[in-house]
């Protein structure tokens, strides 16, 4: 069994790879759940609340948890345990000694459970539109689910009511339980205790300082992982598995990065749901679950920067049927975004809305929609440039010369409307004026087009990022000294892994090295403070939002794959 985990299941689920089961520890009255992550974050998800028994009554209890163990330890007595493991993708595990395990459903109207056979229940669970094949294997067990009309007025199931020994399993399936014998509890634990070894063995060497923080994110991402089904083309790696379980298009893109040298079919596989998934006007769907696809917002056009670096990381991105496909699909992209997002040619393409940014509530957007901003100019500009590059190794001469002569006029548009007085700017649409609100980070990302700007613009964009946004663990991402900087104010201050890199790429791949490595160096040590959050508060370091996310431990792994050997202990 692998070692005890320094987090808890209250911030970082327990789950495994493939699985949409997941454990976690309830904020607020602290009980132990059993979820389901199918039908996507704005779904319930709380299948069973969980008890520990002894003679009847409720007892307390510690948790024991490993990356594939979770053990139920009854508080005075260490010898009396239920043991769980989600053995397989859809199948949980558990073996109880001594004391009780007592599941009670969390049910909607409809939700049902029946006898199927020989100690054997199914439970249909209409708001997930699964069900559930509940087998007791040794042992008792006594379910009470009293019949109310058009379904179970409340459902309880007991195991192991003698306190002796007990072990069962829940499976869930869609239409037909696929009827099986199940191996032993040992046997069936160590299928997924050598799927996450081999996981981890693939993660990157860091310092022994770093370790708590690979090991964390190394789990993350293992764990968030879901299986084909649905709309889902392929294994997907969730944003989380607390409340953000969907693929985000462009969260996408760096788990993909991260993924691209020690697992490439499944990097790729990251891409191609959003491209199996694109719109015939060009656009990639905002996120995608097993049940939807939303096409409500969109992200920033960063995915051909995304597979860009990939290529760097493994031949089989380099495939010429590979960059031909994904080659196919970011034309449409890129055009999409210059024919359905600019009233004509004299104007740049804009937001509808802070979420097609990724920035959701940054300040350029607290005037209003639509909006002109500098970082969609230049994302769009380094994407033509890409499939640029592209088309000409493609042999598509003149797509390449085309692709080129209009990154060229929209950085000419870019540099006319957008660059003033020494700083970037963004423009309210409607009214053709520009943004009062100058401290938002997002104004400095044309620094991924270094390459085409002049030394001095580049330069004082590098220096408007130490003076006003660098702070003790990064950059924020409203300035420090702006009145709208916020304490958890999401985009108006915190912290955030995916902007970090987009900037530390940009600084190392035009000369700024000391500064980037100073910057990765850190948000690793952000990770030793305030674990794999969604994102961080700029000058304590602590986890705000969301926990567990799979971006954030993507970022602390393509970092620590190349900067960890320069931090110092």
């Amino acid at each position: 069994m692998t070692s005890a985990l320094a987090w808890d299941l209250t911030g970082v689920p327990f789950s495994r790879y493939g699985s949409y089961f997941a454990f976690s520890i309830d904020r607020n009255n602290q009980q132990l759940l059993l979820r389901d992550v199918h039908g996507g974050d704005e779904a319930p998800s709380t299948l069973f609340v969980i008890e520990l028994l002894k003679g009847g009554q409720t007892v307390n209890y510690d948790l024991a948890v490993t990356e594939t163990r979770l053990r139920i330890v009854h508080q005075h007595h260490p010898s009396e345990f239920a043991e769980l493991c989600i053995s397989d993708e859809d199948i949980v595990r558990c073996k109880i000694n001594g004391v009780s395990l007592r599941l009670t459903a969390v049910k909607t109207r409809y939700d049902s459970l029946m006898p199927y056979g020989p100690k054997q229940w199914e439970y249909h669970v209409y708001s997930k539109e699964i069900k559930l094949m509940i087998s007791l294997l040794h042992g008792e067990a006594n379910i009470l689910a009293p019949w109310k009309m058009v379904g179970n007025e409340t459902i309880e199931l007991t195991f192991n009511t003698n306190e002796a020994e007990c072990e069962f399993a829940i499976e869930s399936y869609k239409t037909v339980w696929p009827k099986k014998e199940y191996d032993e509890y040992e046997q069936a634990c160590a299928r997924v205790d050598r799927h996450y070894e081999q996981w981890l063995g693939q993660m990157p060497e860091v310092k022994v300082r770093y370790e708590p923080s690979r090991r964390l994110a190394a789990y993350i991402t293992w764990s968030c992982v879901v299986h084909p089904e649905g709309q889902l083309t392929d294994y997907a790696m969730y944003m989380s598995k607390n409340w953000m379980f969907n693929i985000w298009s462009w969260d996408n893109c760096f788990n993909a990065m991260m993924l691209s040298s020690k697992d490439p079919e499944l990097a790729m596989a990251q891409l191609d749901i959003f491209m199996e998934h694109q719109d015939d006007s060009g656009i990639y769907a905002d996120f995608i679950n097993d049940k939807f696809v939303s096409f409500n917002c969109c992200k920033p056009p960063i995915h051909a920067w995304a597979f860009a670096n990939m290529r760097k990381s493994h031949a089989f991105f380099n495939d010429k049927a590979v960059v031909a496909r994904v080659y196919d699909s970011l034309a449409r992209a890129t055009n999409y975004w210059l024919r359905y997002r600019r009233t004509d040619d004299l104007k740049l393409p804009v937001y509808h809305h802070g979420n097609d940014s990724g920035w959701d509530n940054a300040s350029i957007f607290h005037d209003g929609i639509p909006v002109e901003a500098p970082d969609l100019a230049a994302h769009l500009i380094r994407q033509m440039d890409i499939l640029s590059s592209m088309a000409e190794e493609l042999q598509l001469e003149a797509e390449a010369l085309a692709w080129k002569n209009r990154a060229n006029e929209l950085f000419e548009l870019l540099m006319e409307r957008l660059y003033m007085n020494g700083s970037f700017v963004a423009r309210y649409a409607p009214e053709d004026r520009i943004i009062e609100h100058q401290d938002s980070l997002i104004l400095k990302l044309p620094l991924v087009i270094a390459y085409r700007l002049p030394r001095e613009i580049a330069d004082q964009l590098v220096q408007h990022l130490v003076e006003r946004f660098e702070s003790n663990y990064g950059l924020c991402t409203e300035s420090h000294a702006s009145s709208l900087y916020k304490e958890n104010g999401y985009w108006l201050g915190p912290i955030w892994a995916p902007v970090t890199y987009l900037f530390i790429d940009a600084l190392q791949n035009n000369g700024y090295n000391e500064f980037a490595t100073r910057l990765a160096s850190k948000f690793m040590e952000l990770t030793l403070v305030g674990g794999m959050a969604e994102n961080f508060d700029p000058i304590s370091g602590k986890g705000l939002v969301d926990p567990a996310f799979t971006w954030t431990s993507s970022v602390f792994l393509l970092l620590a794959e190349q900067f960890s050997k320069q931090a110092e202990d």
